[in-house]
């Protein structure tokens, strides 16, 4: 049976909680195991290091039930992530989008260098539009608690996304020339 170690891909199902200060325990996400979350353990960029570090050495079918800290997970909120940003960015044809740009609402963003992040409208002026790009769990502790659903040796394609290669769903053998193909992935 395949052990999780560098570079295997590995599929997960757990559930997500928010530990609130009084030691309550409140559900935030949820992973199916018809759709699990997959990754390359070593290669992956983001999973959280307790986590990370409690599941090498796991096989499928194996649990785990991991807590860890507001600094270990997603850091401790901080207001160098929240930004105003010139109303004209939420530009549709020229025209403002007022059904999506709302005060509470979450929105998908590029950063300058093409990564995807989501950003939380906090205020809407004549012109500007305040953003939180904290993670949604910045300051808190979590827990993860869930099951190994699969370890297999990782295939170039999946290693190459990992690294950050093209993730546009689209053929990817074209990404070398720069996403010339028209895809719109960079």
């Amino acid at each position: 049976m395949e052990k999780i170690e560098p570079g295997k891909y590995v599929e997960l199902a757990y559930d997500l909680y928010k530990v609130n200060p009084d030691g309550s325990e409140e559900l935030v996400h949820q992973t199916d195991v018809n759709d699990p979350e997959g990754f390359i353990y070593g290669i992956t960029r983001g999973l959280v290091a307790p986590l990370e570090k409690d599941i090498e050495g796991k096989a499928k079918g194996d649990r785990f039930d991991v807590i860890a800290s507001a600094d270990e997970a997603f850091g401790q909120h901080s207001d160098e992530y929240v930004a105003e940003l010139e109303k004209e960015v939420f530009s549709v044809d020229g025209k403002f989008d007022e059904e999506m740009v709302k005060v509470g609402n979450a929105l998908p963003m590029m950063t300058a260098d093409g990564m995807r992040i989501i950003g939380k409208v906090l205020e809407v002026t004549p012109t500007h539009v305040k953003m939180d790009f904290n993670h949604p769990l910045a300051g808190c502790t979590v827990r993860f608690k869930g099951e190994v659903l699969n370890v297999r040796d990782a295939n170039d394609e999946e290693i190459k996304l990992a690294q950050g290669g093209c993730s546009c769903g689209c053929d990817h053998d074209h990404c070398d020339d720069g996403c010339q193909s028209g895809c719109g992935c960079h």
